[in-house]
């Protein structure tokens, strides 16, 4: 059992919902994208715990969480086995400072080897400078040559159309 004041991990509910809702919120406002979320408690009660696409832990200090992180499995053919990629990591700004970023990846870490993973990994905004500095000092690499490619909303519903050119 954690001590009062102790930080300590637990996954998310059914019942947190509206608590990611609000960290993911505060995230997108910290990363100045507020306006492109469009999550509702219904589509992360679908895709979290309905459909099981996605997992949640939160850091808690004594009873209060004061941030989380979302994740995936995806999978690595080079490796052949999965690995851990994370989506979303936030902890609140007043907590900051604290190491709780740095318990936070360090119990994505554990979750990642106790399952066997290959790798955990995760994309950073280019102007995130402190967020950079923080994984370079945890000793994460950032991937040369590789570029990150999107298609989403209206250009992944076209590409199903027979209509796109070869």
């Amino acid at each position: 059992m954690a001590m009062e004041n102790e930080l300590h991990f637990r996954y998310a509910t059914a019942e947190d919902v509206p608590l990611i809702l609000e960290f993911i919120k505060k995230l997108a406002a910290y990363e100045k994208m507020l306006d492109e979320v469009v999550a509702t408690e219904e589509l992360l009660q679908a895709w979290l715990f309905e459909k099981a696409k996605a997992e949640v832990i939160f850091a808690v200090k004594g009873k209060l969480e004061i941030g989380f992180a979302l994740f995936f499995h995806n999978f690595s053919t080079f490796l052949g086995r999965s690995g851990i990629y994370l989506e979303d990591l936030y902890i609140e700004p007043e907590y900051r400072g604290n190491g709780y970023g740095r318990a936070t990846l360090k119990q994505l870490a554990k979750i990642a080897v106790e399952r066997g993973c290959g790798r955990l990994e995760w994309w950073c905004l280019d102007w995130n400078q402190p967020s950079i500095d923080f994984y370079r000092l945890m000793g994460a690499e950032p991937m040369k040559d590789w570029t990150v490619y999107r298609i989403a909303g209206d250009t992944l519903k076209q590409l199903t159309d027979s209509n796109i050119p070869e």
